[in-house]
């Protein structure tokens, strides 16, 4: 996708001073790449989609770090290579993005509670279809997607369940929403 680079600077500032719609907009733009990128190194759908998440969780804790200067992109793919490497060091370990208490303050406020279109889009679903629609996505989307909206659990109870830092359920359910809102979508034109 080729984004103006002055927009995208303006979606980057809007970021970094916690406007929820610019980190999704950042999601949706350069997610393929980075879960592309992470497909052919690590060739398992499973570990790109992970290292895709952890990237983002990261990206967004550091926000405040990126140099213009430099290619969004790059920095995001570079993010990436980095946890892959050190998913490898680690072997079995589990993939953590090391934060400091001071950037986890900052990633509570990443997504406010304000309905997106996505939240409008699924909350307006019957019951039924839309449990159906939650099964076509993958586990993981389920479970959050389970804990947040049907157990109404907070992102720091999400987090604590799973046992993931709450920045990754942040960027896992901006996806999972993502992927849900594409489902509902292409049933309704199906009917249409």
């Amino acid at each position: 996708m080729e984004i103006n680079n002055s927009s995208l600077l303006l979606q980057i500032e809007k970021a970094k001073a916690g406007d929820q719609a610019a980190y999704k907009f950042l999601l949706d733009s350069f997610w393929l790449e980075v879960y592309s990128f992470q497909l052919k190194r690590t060739r398992n759908e499973a570990d790109a989609e992970d290292i895709t998440i952890q990237t983002f969780s990261k990206a967004f804790d550091k926000l405040s770090t990126f140099n213009e200067d430099y290619v969004f992109k790059t920095w995001l793919i570079t993010i990436s290579k980095n946890i892959h490497i050190d998913l490898l060091r680690k072997k079995n370990a589990s993939i953590r993005a090391n934060t400091a208490d001071e950037a986890s303050e900052k990633v509570n406020k990443i997504m406010d509670e304000t309905p997106s279109m996505e939240d409008i889009l699924i909350s307006e679903q019957h019951l039924a279809q839309l449990l159906s629609d939650i099964k076509q996505l993958k586990a993981p989307y389920q479970e959050v997607i389970n804990l947040r909206y049907f157990q109404e659990k907070s992102y720091k109870e999400i987090a604590s369940t799973l046992d993931e830092p709450m920045s990754n359920i942040k960027v896992k359910l901006l996806r999972a929403k993502k992927l849900l809102a594409q489902i509902i979508e292409s049933r309704k034109r199906s009917f249409s």
